[in-house]
C-alpha cells in the first residue's frame, strides 16, 4: 500500500459566505408572503441535514435541529440542549434557542436545565400577531416528538394544520450559485483524486470495508469534511444492491467491483460510481460496464437549459431496453445534487418540469440483475448550462481491470 508523504494545503478550499446564508431566508421569506406562511420550519437530523445547512451552515450531530424562518425579521436556529456551543461555533445565524423538543433520541429530561420552547419562541418573534399558515421543509424526517410538540404548540393559536413546504425551499436551491458550485467543483476534484487513489491500492483479498477505509482516509487527507453519504464498496454476488453499505467480504478474482465514493466541501457533496474488475472481464461484464457508459453518456448529451425532465426519464428506458438491459433499470436516470448527494429534484417518467440553466444532478445509472445478483452503477455530477452539460466529476469511462 501506498504511503502518503504529501500532506495538502486545504486552506484555500471553498466556503459559502454569510452573505449568502442570508439572501437565501430572504428569498424563502418573498415565497412565504406570496403563499401566506407566516412561519417555515427548515427541519433536518445527522443523517439528513440539508434544510437545516442550507440557511444556518449548522450540522446537527446527536440531536435534531430547526431554521425557523418568519415572514418577516430574522431566522432563529432551535437545537437541542447539549449542542449549544458547537452550534455557536460553526452556524451563520446569530439567534440560537435551545428547545427539549430536538433532544437526542435517548429522550433525557435536562431537568432544572432552563430550556425555550416553540411557544416561548413564537412569542419572541410576534408577540402578539396570530399564527394562521405554518409549513415544514423537510417534513418527512420529522420525529414524532417533535411534530407533537409543534402540533401543542400551534394549537394556542387554533386549529393550525402544519403543511409540507419542501417545494418552497427546493425550488430554490435547486438553482446553484457561483459559490455553491466552486464548493461542488472541490469537492469533484476530491473525489476524482480519492478514487484514483483507490484504484492504485485496491486489490483482491481486501474487504469492502477495508476499500472503503482507504477512501475516507485519502479524502479527509485532501480537505472533505466528510463523505457525501455511508460509502460502500459491493463485490461479486450482492452488487445489485442500489443502496448498501459494505461488508466485511473479501474481493476475490474475477469479480466485478461496484465502487461508490464521494466527498464533501463545506456541506456540498459530490459522487463517482464505477465497476472495476479484478482480472480480465468477462464479454458479459464488458457488455454490461459499456452499455453503463453509453447510457449515461446519451443522458449527459441531453441535459441543458430548457430541456423536458419527461421526455429524458422516457429516453433513456427506451435506449437501455434497446440494448437489452431495460430489465435491470431500477429507477430514472438523474436525481438533484447539491448539500445532499441525492436531493430534489429527481429526472422520471412523470417529472413535470424544464431543466434551467445551474440546476446540477447526479447522472446516476443503476443497472442491477436479479437472477444473478450482480450489478453497477455508474455516476457523476452535472451542472446543467444553456448549450448542454459541464461533468464537474467527469472520471473516466474505461474497463477498468486491476491484474493484482
Amino acid at each position: 500500500m501506498e504511503i502518503i508523504k504529501d500532506i495538502t494545503d486545504t486552506s484555500s478550499l471553498p466556503r459559502i459566505p454569510r452573505s449568502e446564508y442570508i439572501e437565501r431566508a430572504k428569498k424563502v421569506q418573498a415565497a412565504m408572503k406570496k403563499e401566506g406562511f407566516d412561519f417555515i420550519l427548515c427541519y433536518g437530523n445527522e443523517a439528513e441535514p440539508q434544510y437545516v445547512r442550507y440557511f444556518s451552515a449548522y450540522w446537527p450531530s446527536f440531536e435534531t435541529a430547526g431554521v425557523l424562518i418568519p415572514q418577516e425579521g430574522q431566522p432563529y436556529l432551535l437545537i437541542g440542549p447539549e449542542s449549544y456551543t458547537y452550534a455557536a461555533d460553526r452556524t451563520e445565524i446569530p439567534i440560537i434557542r435551545q428547545l427539549k423538543a430536538f433532544r437526542e433520541s435517548s429522550d433525557l429530561e435536562y431537568p432544572g436545565k432552563k430550556l425555550d420552547t416553540f411557544n416561548s419562541v413564537f412569542e419572541e418573534i410576534y408577540s402578539s400577531k396570530p399564527i394562521k399558515k405554518f409549513g415544514v421543509a423537510g417534513f418527512s424526517l420529522m420525529t414524532i416528538g417533535v411534530y407533537e410538540a409543534l402540533k401543542d404548540a400551534l394549537s394556542y393559536y387554533g386549529d393550525i394544520k402544519i403543511e409540507k413546504a419542501d417545494r418552497i425551499v427546493n425550488d430554490i436551491r435547486m438553482i446553484k450559485t457561483e459559490n455553491e458550485l466552486k464548493c461542488m467543483r472541490a469537492a469533484a476534484d476530491i473525489t476524482r483524486r480519492t478514487f484514483d487513489f483507490v484504484l492504485d491500492n485496491i486489490k483482491v483479498g481486501m474487504t469492502e470495508q477495508q476499500v472503503v477505509g482507504l477512501a475516507l482516509g485519502k479524502m479527509h487527507e485532501l480537505g472533505a469534511e466528510r463523505e457525501s453519504y455511508p460509502l460502500w464498496v459491493l463485490t461479486g454476488e450482492g452488487s445489485d444492491q442500489a443502496i448498501s453499505r459494505p461488508r466485511n467480504k473479501k474481493i476475490m478474482p474475477g469479480d466485478m467491483t461496484f465502487i461508490q465514493i464521494g466527498a464533501r466541501v463545506d456541506g456540498y457533496a459530490s459522487s463517482i460510481g464505477r465497476a472495476v474488475v479484478f482480472g480480465k472481464a468477462t464479454p458479459e461484464q464488458k457488455s454490461l460496464i459499456n452499455a453503463g457508459y453509453k447510457a449515461q453518456r446519451d443522458v449527459i448529451s441531453l441535459l441543458k437549459a430548457g430541456a423536458n425532465a419527461a421526455d429524458i426519464a422516457k429516453f433513456h428506458i427506451k435506449n437501455v431496453t434497446d440494448m437489452g438491459y431495460g430489465d435491470y433499470l431500477l429507477y430514472g436516470p438523474c436525481h438533484g445534487n447539491g448539500t445532499m448527494e441525492g436531493e430534489a429534484p429527481w429526472i422520471e417518467v412523470n417529472s413535470d418540469y424544464t431543466l434551467k440553466e445551474n440546476m446540477t444532478f447526479c447522472v446516476d445509472i443503476f443497472l442491477g440483475n436479479n437472477a444473478t445478483h450482480t450489478g453497477l452503477r455508474i455516476e457523476d455530477v452535472v451542472c446543467v448550462k444553456k448549450d448542454g452539460a459541464e461533468n464537474l466529476t467527469d472520471y473516466p469511462q474505461e474497463i477498468f481491470e486491476i491484474l493484482r
